[in-house]
C-alpha cells in the first residue's frame, strides 16, 4: 500500500475537534468500567518467576576489620579513611559529610 507524505495528516486533535458533546460523553460512558485500578507492585509481587527458589540460599560475606587508617563515624556509622576525618564530637570521630 502506497502512503502519500505529502498529504496533510489529521491528527487526534483535529478529529476531537470535529466531535459534538454527545459523542464524547458516549465515548466516555463507553470506557468507564466500575473496577478500581491495581498497583502494579502488588501485582508484580503475586508473579513467581520459574527458578527463582533462593529459599535455600545462604549469604556469605567476608567481612573485613577496620584498618589502621581508617575510622568509623560517630554519625553515618560508615568506616572512612583517615583523610574523610573532619572533627571529633563528644569523642566520636564524625566524616566530612557528617560535619559539613
Amino acid at each position: 500500500m502506497a502512503t502519500d507524505y505529502d498529504a496533510p495528516r489529521r491528527t487526534e486533535a483535529d478529529e476531537l475537534a470535529g466531535d459534538s458533546l454527545e459523542e464524547l460523553k458516549a465515548r466516555r460512558a463507553e470506557g468507564a468500567t466500575g473496577e478500581v485500578d491495581v498497583d502494579e507492585t502488588d501485582t508484580a509481587e503475586s508473579y513467581e518467576l520459574p527458578g527463582a527458589d533462593l529459599s535455600g540460599e545462604e549469604l556469605t560475606v567476608r567481612v573485613i576489620p577496620e584498618q589502621d587508617n581508617e575510622f568509623t563515624c560517630g554519625e553515618c556509622f560508615l568506616v572512612h579513611h583517615r583523610s574523610r576525618f573532619a572533627l571529633e564530637r563528644d569523642g566520636l570521630p564524625i566524616c566530612v559529610d557528617c560535619a559539613g
